[in-house]
């Protein structure tokens, strides 16, 4: 076997390996999100609504102001408020 293809099967292994590795971290750290939310839930907290706060605080503000203008104009066509 060449030099190059052992370097190339190296490499690979490595690749592989880390991102094995990140999958994993990821894994964990959605377990610690999950009790997260648990801890939420059971201090009277309504587990939804977080969720969509969550969601929207990663929205770009101006994004989110139009959203919410077509959400309420949408909700008066229907009468819901």
């Amino acid at each position: 076997m060449s030099d190059q293809g052992h370097n190339s099967n190296h490499q690979l292994k490595s690749i592989v390996e880390r991102i094995e590795n990140v999958a994993e971290q990821i894994k964990e750290l959605q377990e610690d999100q999950r009790e997260i939310y648990v801890e939420a839930k059971s201090g009277g907290f309504d587990v939804k609504a977080l969720r969509m706060i969550i969601r929207m605080r990663k929205q770009d503000p101006d994004d989110r102001a139009r959203q919410e203008a077509i959400l309420e104009s949408y909700m008066q066509a229907l009468e819901m408020i």
